[in-house]
């Protein structure tokens, strides 16, 4: 049975009156957890599409784009989504199970809080409310605030654009260890190891355009220090 499938069994129960928290709940007290992983990722990313009051059709495209999902299963999907996005309340909830998932994966979790940014950018205007929402995200992942502001400074147009904040950086660090961080950040950008890590093809084609971004933070930091 394929995990689509297992999803669509799942949501069955939704008729028996079970909530969607109720049936997560559920799955993830089993031993294995990939059901209720791949509910948590698509409810996460509808709460954050309904955070600031509405969701449009951008976020819901936005969505499309990082969490790939087969044609044949988008109908399932689109259940969990639309059942999710009613309303934010219980977002902490999956965001901590998925966090304790992969307590050992920083990078993961980095991956899918780029993705939760690129959702809420996707209707042009970035609202407090979702800024609220990604910093309790990312303080449950396990993010620090430096981490955070990195993030909002690569996706939010309006955001302070410091380079030093865009490489994860700080003005008191000599220029090689900067210019370290900057081509680790470049490595980890890589289309194939990106790849190795998961990432849908569509979230490699954003990260390609936030290299532009990095590199040009790191153009700025290295000519003033000429």
């Amino acid at each position: 049975m394929s995990i689509w499938q297992r999803i669509a069994d799942a949501i069955a129960a939704l008729a028996n009156g079970e909530g969607l928290a109720a049936v997560f709940d559920k799955l993830w007290a089993e031993p294995e957890k990939t059901v209720a992983f791949t509910i948590a990722v698509i409810a996460l990313g509808a709460k954050m599409a309904k955070a600031d009051g509405q969701v449009t059709r951008g976020e819901v495209a936005a969505f499309r784009q990082v969490f790939t999902i087969p044609p044949e299963d988008e109908e399932k999907a689109a259940r969990v989504f639309n059942l999710a996005r009613q309303d934010v309340a219980g977002f902490d909830s999956y965001a901590r199970k998925i966090a304790a998932m992969f307590d050992d994966r920083h990078d993961t979790l980095f991956d899918l809080m780029e993705g939760l940014f690129h959702i809420a950018v996707a209707d042009d205007d970035y609202h407090d409310a979702e800024d609220e929402f990604l910093s309790v995200v990312a303080t449950i992942f396990g993010m620090t605030d430096a981490e955070f502001r990195t993030l909002r400074a690569r996706f939010v147009p309006d955001a302070d654009h410091d380079p030093y904040f865009i490489l994860g950086a700080s003005p008191d660090m000599t220029i090689q260890e900067v210019k370290q961080l900057w081509r680790q950040l470049v490595r980890d950008t890589h289309p194939d190891r990106m790849m190795a890590r998961g990432v849908p093809e569509e979230a490699i084609k954003m990260a390609e355009k936030r290299l532009i971004l990095i590199n040009k933070a790191w153009d700025d930091i290295s000519q003033k220090a000429a």
